[in-house]
């Protein structure tokens, strides 16, 4: 090449790149919007339909809300819900039902109006629940500390059952409804997944609750023996793990969806309501049960905590749980009441 002479490709290879733009980067949003982008870099989206909070903010039973700012993906808090500053019921749940919570508060506080604007809750797995209450309720997200002392605490019966042995919680213990396990799959089922038998299988990527903090883990791991043995158990939770193959959440199974929605992953064991929520929320997400012989089903129970600054409208939230109009908004959900089990 004559370093005198004019480079004539210049402008040919600044067209290419031109085209390339135009081609790909350009139409990478709306490509992304319709299908999995894999993980990797590129420019946000902040589409609320994909990311949480989902509900269209419906979860924020706060009144005023002042002014309004999340940015999904990024200055998000989706587990928070409502003022801790106003509240005169702080609820701690386990996050199995987070989608239930806005239409529960919003027929509680129908019955009981001057609580109205007044409910706080988060929907933290039950295990991180626990260690925010060692801290006397304060947690730390991203840049900001706060303090919410709970008046109620659910969970699984067995975990309540425990924290009253521990003198954490005080009885009565208020069991409410059931519910079953299900294997979440993204649409179209790319990983071919047909029962629990099939999540042990090499190169199948899965999202998984993590142990550490989810209850669900205890359960879905019986399951797992129920329906092959130590040796599913142990590949899906041991073996895949340490390959890299099983994804285990962070926070609680509000991210398998999203895992699999981004091609992460092609399967994970939720409750069953989840993956009903998932469906009526619109998102490309579909449900194989699990059959009777190999589900494990949990019993949710809750509490008045020990100390709680609201007794009474603590004890309020209990006799609401087990009202039938309760029932029915746990139902919409898969959900079934507890009595159903009694003799």
């Amino acid at each position: 090449m004559n370093p005198n002479r004019p480079d004539v490709r210049t402008p040919r290879l600044l067209a290419l790149a031109a085209a390339v733009l135009a081609t790909g980067l350009l139409l990478r949003p709306a490509q992304a919007a319709t299908r999995p982008w894999n993980g990797k870099v590129h420019a946000p989206l902040y589409r609320e339909s994909i990311f949480p909070p989902w509900q269209h903010g419906q979860n924020d039973p706060a009144i005023p809300k002042g002014f309004p700012f999340t940015v999904p993906e990024v200055d998000d808090l989706a587990d928070f819900h409502g003022n801790p500053e106003t509240a005169k019921l702080v609820l701690f749940v386990g996050g199995n039902y987070y989608f239930a919570m806005a239409p529960l508060v919003d027929a509680f506080e129908a019955e009981h109006p001057r609580l109205r604007g007044h409910i706080y809750y988060e929907t933290l797995p039950p295990g991180i629940l626990i260690r925010q209450m060692d801290q006397d309720g304060v947690i730390t997200v991203g840049n900001m500390t706060w303090q919410a002392r709970p008046d109620v605490y659910a969970a699984g019966l067995l975990k309540l059952k425990l924290l009253m042995h521990q003198g954490a919680v005080i009885a009565p213990l208020v069991p409410y409804v059931t519910n079953d396990l299900a294997i979440m799959i993204p649409e179209g089922n790319p990983g071919r997944v047909r029962g629990l038998a099939d999540l042990g299988r090499p190169g199948l990527r899965l999202a998984m609750p993590n142990p550490a903090w989810e209850g669900v883990a205890r359960q879905i791991r019986l399951s797992l023996l129920k329906a092959g043995g130590p040796g599913l158990a142990r590949a899906v939770y041991v073996t895949k793990v340490r390959d890299g193959e099983t994804l285990l959440t962070h926070i609680h199974h509000r991210q398998t969806p999203l895992f699999l929605m981004q091609g992460l992953a092609q399967a994970g064991v939720t409750w069953a309501s989840e993956a009903i929520f998932q469906e009526q929320a619109g998102h490309p997400i579909r449900m194989i049960p699990i059959p009777a012989r190999d589900n494990t089903t949990a019993i949710y129970a809750a509490a008045v905590v020990k100390g709680a600054p609201h007794p009474r409208a603590a004890r309020a939230w209990l006799r609401f749980l087990k009202s039938p109009k309760a029932l029915a908004i746990f139902e919409r959900y898969g959900f079934r009441p507890y009595r159903s089990l009694q003799p």
